[in-house]
């Protein structure tokens, strides 16, 4: 019997709160690299990503492993707190 492999791919839309216009080109640019690097972690793929400037849209390849709902929690948590941290002046 040959291996057989699964994934998936979700669309996920992501906004800010209120719908604050805050997603700037710089910070879609921020975020792209964040979103990469929480997928990665999450052993997922982030396939393409865009934004306005009160959302952002991802497509995420992921393995059967991984709950959605885990995923996009990690997503928003980690996104937040970097953005915050790294457009917030100290």
């Amino acid at each position: 019997m040959a291996d057989t492999a699964f994934s998936s791919c979700t669309c996920i839309g992501l906004r800010s709160k209120y719908r604050r216009r805050v997603f700037d080109a710089q910070a879609i640019h921020l975020l792209r690299g964040i979103f990469a690097d929480v997928c990665s972690d999450a052993h997922a793929t982030l396939v393409e990503m865009d934004g306005e400037d009160d959302h952002v849209h991802l497509l995420v390849e992921y393995p059967p492993k991984v709950a959605v709902s885990s995923l996009v929690n990690s997503l928003k948590g980690v996104s937040s707190r970097l953005l915050r941290q790294q457009k917030t002046p100290n």
